[in-house]
């Protein structure tokens, strides 16, 4: 039984152009469907997490990551008797807008088109769900409903200076950007941050970038290792069992904190969360402070990290290399990207930029860069 609060695919606002019913699956259920099938959702396996995917064949992908993303979700949308099919198309569909070579190439794409609007993965996320995706002979996009839509484009919070693809978007369907998410979105936006922080620590260990001594000094992280090392002095054991029970720690942090939220809001519907003044979705104080201490410490440590700057750096000059290239020569552009091209750097021209290289894999990219600067490489 799903609460009052939980968004109800029986009262979903609907989906922007009318398709009758399944017969089998809910409105959520179909939206998860869609996102799993779609072209956007395949190409995450060989685009970066924090590793280019040539660095080893065990780290996470932002597949994997999404993955991870969507069982943490689903476990916290159980716990607070939320709709889990929404959560889980949320959490799957999050990071669809991302670039190859994930924020590095997003930071090269933002450069290079910083004179028509730069570039925001959320707002490709969304741009992917509504227009790039062609699957269906009636319209543009994957149709989602307007409860998925909204969670996607409201995924850091309510939005009050939307980028340009979703400020447009909201003019024609109305998406409440101002408001809070529904609860929905919230836990997948939280989701999001448990499994970043927990198996960035496992990717960043497994990649020598700093010792696991270095984490017990860390709020609960130090905590779960010294368990860890009661139970066991396999390394690999130790690692597995401390991020696993970081993991735990977080959602049931979540779960108790949210459930309090819950109860002093009292909200009798989705909308009731829509209107509040805050996040019905979060940790307390101390998790709170915990969380933004192991992001501090990843930032210094991995995402910072020499081997990792200098991976960065090669990466966003290749994405940069390209749209720079591709905004000067659009008729160097493939013929069906060229077609969506105008003059060189004109709005038609960035937008069919964006969506090209935004739509590259890691591997892709490297290849068409290579083959746009290389005269030995074939065309």
């Amino acid at each position: 039984m799903l609460a009052p609060y939980a968004s109800h695919a029986a009262a979903s606002r609907g989906r922007q152009f009318p398709e009758p019913e399944s017969a089998t699956r809910s409105a959520f259920q179909r939206d998860r469907d869609r996102v799993l099938h779609s072209n956007a959702f395949r190409k995450l396996q060989y685009k970066t997490q924090v590793f280019v995917i040539h660095e080893g064949d065990f780290y996470r992908t932002r597949l994997t990551h999404s993955l991870e993303v969507a069982q943490i979700a689903r476990s916290i949308a159980r716990g607070l008797a939320l709709d889990e099919d929404l959560t889980e198309t949320l959490a799957l569909a999050h990071d669809l807008g991302h670039p190859p070579f994930g924020h590095a190439g997003e930071a090269g794409l933002n450069t290079a088109l910083a004179a028509h609007g730069g570039f925001d993965h959320n707002a490709q996320s969304l741009r992917s769900l509504t227009l790039l995706e062609r699957r269906y002979p009636g319209f543009d996009g994957l149709n989602l409903t307007w409860e998925s839509l909204e969670g996607i484009a409201k995924h850091n919070g309510p939005v009050s200076a939307p980028p340009a693809y979703i400020a447009a978007f909201d003019a024609g369907y109305k998406l409440d950007l101002s408001r809070q998410a529904a609860a929905e979105a919230q836990v997948a936006a939280l989701a999001d941050d448990i499994a970043y922080h927990a198996h960035d620590i496992d990717d960043g260990l497994r990649a020598g970038l700093f010792d696991i001594d270095d984490l017990a000094t860390l709020p609960v992280l130090g905590a779960m290792l010294a368990e860890a090392r009661a139970l066991t002095s396999d390394p690999r054991r130790v690692r597995a069992h401390m991020v696993r029970q970081t993991i735990g720690v977080f959602v049931g942090g979540a779960l108790t904190e949210s459930r309090r939220r819950l109860a002093a809001l009292q909200p009798a519907s989705a909308d009731d969360i829509r209107a509040a003044d805050h996040p019905v979705i979060g940790f307390a104080a101390d998790l709170a402070a915990a969380n933004q201490a192991i992001r501090t410490f990843l930032y210094a440590r991995m995402y910072r990290h020499w081997r990792v700057n200098r991976m960065t750096h090669k990466v966003e000059g290749v994405v940069r290399d390209m749209a720079t290239l591709f905004l000067d020569r659009p008729d160097l552009l493939r013929n069906d990207w060229r077609d969506r091209a105008a003059a060189p750097h004109t709005e038609a021209t960035a937008a069919a930029v964006r969506d090209y290289i935004a739509g590259m894999t890691d591997r892709f990219a490297l290849d068409e860069h290579r083959r746009l600067t290389d005269p030995t490489a074939a065309a």
